[in-house]
């Protein structure tokens, strides 16, 4: 069985070991994050702080959106575009990592504390009673101090949350 999370489609560009995974993941990505892909590509805003490091994301963020892009895979999430919390098919990368577009719709539950897509994504793991993914200490910090009914792991701590695994209540599994 995969594990599951939730996490934005940048994630995954920049982080290149969560597509090694030693087990099978499943990343539930809110659509609304895909489309972010787009602005981080052609802003002159750097994405990383190190130039020779922001060039090479931006190329793995360029690949990402080829691979949306690809009919096959493009037909499965317009198809999850036509209703709110609509899921894609998972979209296989590899042996092990399966991405399911999903249409997300924030709702301003959490009020201004969080940004649409952290709104998303917390809703989103609600919904599908799975772990959020992110580096974003921030974020991470906000969800602590709101009290928000979300189990969150910190990319670095991917190797854990995968092999360990994580029921719907944020128990760990042996």
């Amino acid at each position: 069985m995969s594990r599951r999370f939730v996490i934005e489609a940048v994630m995954i560009a920049i982080y290149g070991q969560l597509l090694q995974p030693r087990e099978s993941v499943e990343y539930r990505i809110p659509y609304t994050s895909v489309m972010e892909l787009y602005d981080m590509k052609d802003s002159p805003e750097p994405v990383m702080p190190e130039p020779d490091d922001d060039i090479f994301v931006k190329s793995k963020i360029a690949e990402m959106i080829s691979y949306f892009e690809d009919p096959f895979n493009k037909k499965k999430i317009e198809r999850a575009l036509m209703a709110p919390w609509r899921e894609s098919p998972p979209l296989p990368i590899g042996d092990k990592v399966s991405l399911v577009v999903v249409n997300s719709s924030e709702n301003m539950q959490y009020g201004e504390q969080f940004d649409p897509i952290e709104t998303e994504i917390m809703l989103l793991a609600l919904k599908s009673q799975c772990p959020v993914m992110t580096d974003q200490i921030e974020f991470q910090d906000k969800v602590v101090q709101n009290a928000v009914p979300v189990q969150v792991f910190d990319i670095d701590d991917f190797e854990f949350a995968v092999e360990e695994g994580v029921d719907a209540a944020g128990d760990i599994q042996e």
